[in-house]
């Protein structure tokens, strides 16, 4: 049930909170609050895995190497950390049998009557189709539809990056349309999908939906 805009006046957004867990093929899939300690995990996966996520990620000032320094982690969870108390993100640490496993954030949200916000994630290439990005895609909805009190999320995705699709259309997302030449990515600028989804559109809730179908089951208790 969505809560009124006056329930959310002057209260904590959700954030940080400690979700539930889903079991999937590749293992018991939880997301949690970044930590300062995920610096060297989040460091080695990302520069294990430059070749499989640069293709789809927003061009950035600085090599691949540069971005991905122990100050970078530091500068990222500094920033994340202030919006996430202010409200205005949401941003967890993506976890498979207690070992991080990559991230997923609902950023620039706006509270008032338009209460949105934008869908992002990625998750290590030794984990893919492996249930994992769905599942705390699922988690994460749920909360922000629920406790966050957020009325829609949007997200945007390459029309090559047909992985990522099908994880947004397991969610429940519809396609809207398509933003051409929206984002500067891998040396170009390239056209996106554009996905959203409403908390009327969820019915019991995206989690339950995944159980239903037989895509996860849980919830179980997180690490």
């Amino acid at each position: 049930m969505l809560a009124s805009a006056e329930e959310f006046e002057g209260q904590h957004p959700g954030w940080p909170s400690r979700l539930e867990a889903l079991r999937v093929p590749a293992g018991v899939v939880s997301v949690r609050p970044l930590r300062l300690r995920d610096r060297r995990s989040w460091r080695r996966l990302r520069l294990r895995d430059q070749a499989y996520l640069e293709v789809w990620e927003p061009s950035a000032a600085g090599s691949w190497s540069e971005r991905h320094t122990v100050g970078a982690w530091f500068s990222q969870y500094s920033v994340l950390r202030r919006l996430a108390r202010r409200g205005q993100c949401f941003p967890y640490t993506i976890t498979v049998n207690g070992e991080f496993a990559g991230q997923l954030t609902v950023g620039n949200v706006i509270r008032g009557s338009l209460r949105s916000g934008w869908l992002g994630y990625w998750v290590a290439s030794s984990l893919a189709g492996g249930g994992v990005a769905t599942a705390a895609v699922a988690l994460v909805l749920d909360h922000v539809f629920s406790t966050a009190g957020v009325h829609r999320v949007e997200a945007t995705v390459r029309p090559e990056n047909l992985a990522s699709i099908r994880v947004l259309k397991k969610a429940g997302f519809r396609q809207e349309g398509r933003l051409e030449r929206y984002l500067h990515v891998d040396n170009a600028w390239r056209d996106h999908l554009y996905f959203a989804l409403t908390v009327e559109e969820i019915g019991d809730g995206v989690v339950t939906d995944l159980i239903r179908r037989g895509l996860a089951s849980g919830p179980v208790n997180p690490e």
